[in-house]
């Protein structure tokens, strides 16, 4: 029989959002594809701060956010300019490199407003490393949800629960938000 490996997620700060991450640990340091992830977690910003990450660079991997609650802009270097709100997806594919920011609406951050969430990376296999980049957004209605039994799933990303995102995995990949 095999042992179970504990992570524990260490906390940090991301230009001023507080997150857990529990990927990658010494114990760990990836589940499948899934090399980061980040549980943005609950804040309340007041009126007039925000989150303002910083424009940074990537190169073969994939992000994807998800947000519980609020809205994060994504810029980047291709010329996307993206209001992700909370149930979308935003999914990011940097190949050979993509620079981005991602900040508070001007809107929300005028009043104030609370932000959670959750933003993964996922390694590009060896034949996209190096590829050409891409964005994509998709919107909470595009996303495909089953309700059986009292149980809500909704496919974030690849195949399951006889339910196929939107999202354009480059690997085998299941993520969803799953409500009981």
């Amino acid at each position: 029989m095999t042992a179970l490996t504990v992570i524990r997620p260490r906390a940090e700060d991301v230009e001023g959002q507080p997150i857990l991450r529990p990927l990658p640990s010494r114990e760990c340091r990836s589940v499948g594809p899934f090399v980061f992830f980040d549980h943005m977690l609950p804040t309340r910003y007041a009126p007039g701060t925000g989150m303002n990450v910083r424009q940074h660079p990537h190169i073969g991997l994939s992000t994807l956010t998800y947000l519980f609650e609020g809205a994060l802009q994504h810029k980047d270097s291709l010329g996307s300019d993206q209001v992700v709100l909370a149930g979308d997806v935003s999914w990011m594919t940097a190949g050979s490199a993509i620079a981005h920011v991602e900040r508070t609406p001007e809107t929300l951050k005028a009043r104030g407003f609370s932000l959670h969430g959750l933003q993964v990376w996922l390694a590009s296999p060896k034949d996209h490393e190096t590829g050409p980049g891409h964005y994509s957004h998709h919107p909470a209605a595009s996303l495909p949800v089953s309700d059986n039994l009292g149980v809500q799933v909704r496919l974030i990303a690849g195949h399951g629960f006889c339910l196929k995102s939107p999202v354009p995995v480059l690997s085998p990949t299941l993520y969803a938000d799953v409500q009981m």
